[in-house]
């Protein structure tokens, strides 16, 4: 695989600069770094991620996650999360690549598989990358070279992809969210609601019969699949939409009232917490520092 990986970093070398970058490939962007990174909060998609030169670490509710050339990461569920890069050099920058995760493109993959039986609840992964799926990254990526080509190769090639994780992931997880009546599909029917009404009251009666559980069943089911509470889930955000509001604005209490506190000491003692300063302080070093990272899903 070691060649695989040498060909894949002259192809991304040739594709992408510092930072995040956009391909012609729909859903496929580069991460290009070259020095370890600060953690960033943001919200993951469901996607596909592998690194093709250093290493990234991800805390994802209660559990953090490193994952590097060796493994690929997969989010099945919209993921609130921290992420930043470990290993990074000028001389051998961090290179990640992701994929958006199409749900119907997956269900049709499995559709033509025999099924597996549900293992684990868990709404993402990091298993070992195999020659296989490597190779099927690679002939997706060398698309960006003959671009004439994408309209007709590129679907064929995610489906690969997509065959490829299924048959490398033994927990289920990819079956589980493309299937209606799986319980991390009914979980993310709730986390739907949750992300669309983040600033009103949890209501967890109502978040348990979308999801079609009781209510402990309901919260046993979400953290596994999130490693997070609805409540944490929820909390985080809130956080990370009040840091993207204070930075236009310096209305700390504002803000809180805004993404649902009503307490606005509450909201400065988990804000502080979350990122380590209190909001105002927070603000203003955000105002007066060079602009931060976006948070990289890669």
């Amino acid at each position: 695989m070691h060649d695989d990986l040498n060909r894949l970093i002259a192809l991304a070398y040739k594709h992408c600069s510092e930072g995040q970058v956009d391909t012609a490939l729909d859903g496929v962007r580069f991460n290009r770094v070259s020095a370890p990174t600060d953690p960033v909060a943001g919200v993951f998609e469901p996607m596909f991620c592998v690194i093709l030169q250093g290493a990234k670490r991800v805390t994802i509710g209660d559990q953090t996650l490193r994952y590097d050339t060796s493994t690929y990461f997969v989010a099945s569920l919209e993921l609130p999360a921290s992420g930043c890069v470990c290993e990074a050099s000028a001389d051998k920058p961090y290179i990640g690549l992701s994929m958006t995760i199409d749900r119907a493109m997956l269900a049709a993959v499995l559709a033509e598989l025999p099924p597996r039986p549900q293992a684990r609840d868990t709404g993402f992964l990091v298993n070992p990358i195999t020659p296989g799926l490597l190779g099927s990254v690679h002939r997706l990526i060398e698309l960006l070279d003959a671009p004439e080509d994408i309209a007709v190769l590129a679907p064929m090639i995610r489906r690969e992809i997509l065959y490829r994780l299924v048959q490398s992931d033994h927990t289920g997880t990819l079956q589980q969210i493309a299937r209606v009546d799986s319980r991390l599909s009914r979980v993310h029917r709730a986390i739907h609601w949750i992300k669309a009404h983040f600033d009103k009251p949890l209501a967890i009666d109502l978040l348990a019969e979308l999801a079609g559980m009781s209510r402990a069943s309901f919260h046993r089911h979400f953290k596994a699949a999130t490693a997070m509470s609805p409540l944490q889930y929820q909390k985080a955000l809130r956080l990370q939409e009040a840091r993207r509001m204070l930075i236009v604005q310096a209305d700390a209490q504002g803000t809180a009232h805004r993404v649902g506190y009503e307490s606005a000491s509450q909201f400065s003692r988990e804000y502080a917490r979350m990122f380590g300063l209190p909001p105002a302080r927070d603000a203003e070093r955000l105002r007066g520092a060079p602009p931060a990272p976006q948070f990289a899903e890669i």
